[in-house]
């Protein structure tokens, strides 16, 4: 293994000495190399050795064995298991029979909690815990349940648990705004993984030499004077509150912003509870209009026309009463004259040719280029728009997007990541346009332009973002309007970077100096913690019982009609929600196939499912050991009538009723293909 240089062999040098430490360096800086450096003297001075490298996403597992691991820990066993491995399903097996296991946090924690043999194991089976990103071990993140495993254990006087080494480019202030909350948030950090918290102190130049920041630009523009495209938006908008009536209710902010959206899913949720079905259209629709508006601010005005265009066009044919006729003849009678103002390039928007005048002076030369953005939908809208402009285009650049894994037309495959993230290395497109995906974890080459376009983020995602910029005079560019809340966002940022260097300055100086006051607050910190759990676990299990199975109606969001009962769902792998009531059927419709990119043991995906009334998306089918078909639900597409009151829960974890697990062979002797039955 290569020599690691000299301030990457300072920050390791505790962790040699056994001790659990987060190593803080910038992006690029090579922290997963001083782990590799870490774990090779581990496993060359421990007996019987076992390490596990948690990270937080599944690309990263292949990533970090192929690319990290497996050469320089040549000569011991590495195996790297995700969700989509068939290893996963005899994880104990495979932590016993391997000497370093690379793995999605979640497996670990799956495994911790499960009695099979096969997939069960104990945090003391490990001698050290690697942790990518940990500044992610917090409040209820995967990293901090498998920690609070630990700390417990730790508390009860257990000697043999793993050393922990941490890895993170920044620990945040956690939202704090003062030195002494910030601080706070640090030594919370530091408690929840057990550690100390090292960086360079000698070899600073160095690190800056290896890890030079960019050049930081605003290239900030003036607003649009007029903007008669946003202006009719919005007097479409006033007049689906005037037809609702529902000012009384809430108090609203200003059309197109952020706020304004937080609002109308705040009177979805009202007319839900009250199945008021004018007011939970409207406010669904309003939603769409901010869409809209917020997309306009964001590119162009035909793409924020286009983003209404399909969501009208999804909805023809599906007319229930007067809200309906009302909310799709609006957008039809305005239809054209959004159109023609859509096509007027004199009041197009000013931050696309700011944009574009930054890219053409970048690409002069050659060049690699991330344009972060906010959502999937302004990463597709972008990209449209570079492949749309002949300056752009005549000028070299090849854009392609990257956004998140999942379902959907917007979403990309974890393969697809992978062969967009190549492709870019290998020169075949020098411009990525990305959500905050490409912030953190994935290998990407060295930028020479980082440009954040229309973000509100804090201050670790634009540390990450910035962290991309590694090219040698390379520049970070802020593109945005006078005065906007972006520009005011990355100012306080800055402000809060800031801050978090002195946390951990004070953080560090009160562990050398007052070592036994350091430690005596950690340990109160875990104390608490650990109550805190406990009491919440047990609040949590009162609730989830609050209410018998079979006392709950499931109905759809879209039109309140009743679907199912609490007891006709259960839960396959504490993951998928099915129902098994094959009366079901009759109130969905299915629709085209969904492809997730990833393969499974026992199951697979089939065609998505929507409401045949209402045309609200409900989940998918799941095809479950190859013979089963079953609805999977999404809870967030349902409210919940209880004997008291009806609900609308974001997660199945916040459901007040029991579910009970899938069992196959009751299901199967249900629907007649149980044992001992003619299936001719």
């Amino acid at each position: 293994m290569a020599d690691l240089r000299d301030y990457q062999l300072e920050v390791v040098q505790r962790a040699v000495r056994r001790e659990n430490i987060i190593i803080w360096l910038p992006t690029g800086g090579g922290k997963t190399r001083a782990a590799v450096f870490v774990a090779k003297r581990h496993l060359d001075t421990t007996p019987n050795a076992k390490v596990a490298v948690l990270v937080n996403k599944v690309h990263l597992v292949v990533q970090h064995y192929e690319n990290e691991f497996r050469e320089p820990l040549r000569g011991y066993s590495v195996i790297p298991i995700s969700g989509d491995s068939d290893e996963k399903n005899f994880f104990g097996s495979m932590v016993r029979d391997s000497d370093v296991v690379i793995c999605t946090a979640q497996i670990l924690q799956n495994a911790l909690t499960n009695t099979e043999e096969d997939k069960h194991v104990e945090l003391t089976a490990f001698t050290l815990l690697i942790i990518d990103e940990c500044h992610h071990t917090h409040k209820d993140g995967v990293y901090n349940k498998i920690m609070e495993h630990y700390i417990k254990r730790k508390i009860e006087g257990e000697t043999r648990l793993p050393q922990v080494l941490g890895l993170t480019a920044s620990p945040g202030t956690g939202g704090g705004k003062t030195l002494d909350s910030a601080v706070n948030h640090v030594l919370q950090i530091c408690a929840n993984l057990d550690s100390v918290i090292v960086s360079t102190e000698n070899y600073k130049p160095e690190l800056t030499q290896v890890v030079p920041r960019p050049r930081k630009e605003y290239d900030l523009v003036e607003r649009r004077p007029l903007d008669p495209f946003e202006d009719h938006l919005k007097s479409m908008m006033k007049m689906i509150h005037g037809f609702m009536a529902s000012e009384e209710l809430i108090p609203f902010h200003e059309f197109g912003t952020q706020e304004y959206e937080a609002d109308v899913v705040q009177l979805e949720k009202i007319a839900v509870v009250k199945e008021d079905r004018l007011l939970s259209q409207c406010a669904i629709h309003l939603r769409k209009y901010n869409d809209a508006l917020l997309i306009n601010d964001t590119v162009r005005m035909v793409d924020a026309l286009q983003v209404l265009n399909e969501f009208y066009r999804s909805k023809e044919g599906f007319a229930l009463e007067g809200t309906d006729y009302f909310l799709s003849g609006l957008f039809e009678e305005n239809y054209m004259e959004l159109k023609l103002l859509a096509q007027d390039m004199g009041f197009e928007n000013p931050k696309l040719v700011r944009l574009e005048q930054t890219l053409l002076e970048q690409f002069k030369r050659p060049s690699k280029c991330i344009i972060f953005s906010r959502t999937r939908q302004a990463t597709r809208c972008l990209s449209e728009w570079v492949r749309a402009n002949t300056k752009l285009m005549d000028a070299g650049i090849r854009a392609a997007t990257l956004v998140g894994a999942g379902t959907g037309d917007t979403h990309m495959t974890q393969n697809m990541q992978k062969d967009t993230i190549k492709s870019f290395r290998e020169n075949k497109h020098n411009l990525l346009i990305s959500t905050s995906v490409a912030e953190e974890g994935l290998d990407i080459p060295e930028c020479n332009m980082v440009v954040r376009y229309g973000l509100l983020t804090n201050e670790i995602s634009q540390q990450q973002a910035r962290g991309r910029a590694r090219a040698e005079n390379s520049v970070y560019s802020v593109v945005a309007a006078q005065g906007s809340r972006e520009i005011r966002r990355e100012k306080v940022n800055e402000i809060l970077e800031e801050l978090t260097s002195k946390a951990v300055a004070k953080v560090q100086l009160m562990e050398r100096a007052e070592n036994q006051t350091y430690r005596r607050k950690i340990a109160a910190l875990q104390q608490t913690a650990v109550v805190t759990r406990m009491m919440e676990d047990k609040m949590k299990d009162k609730a989830r019982n609050r209410f018998a199975a079979t006392d709950v109606q499931l109905s759809c969001r879209g039109c309140f009609t009743p679907v199912a009962h609490g007891s006709d769902i259960k839960v396959i792998e504490n993951s998928h929600h099915v129902i098994v009531n094959p009366d079901f059927k009759m109130y969905f419709t299915t629709g085209g196939q969904v492809n997730l990119g990833r393969h499974f043991e026992d199951w697979e995906p089939g065609r998505t499912i929507t409401c045949a009334k209402c045309r609200k998306d409900w989940g998918m089918e799941i095809k479950f050991k190859k013979v089963v078909i079953l609805p999977c639900i999404n809870i967030k597409s349902f409210s919940i009538k209880t004997p008291r009151d009806t609900i609308t829960p974001k997660q199945w974890k916040d459901v007040p009723f029991p579910v009970e697990e899938f069992d196959f062979l009751k299901y199967a002797d249900s629907v007649g293909l149980g044992f001992g039955l003619d299936l001719d």
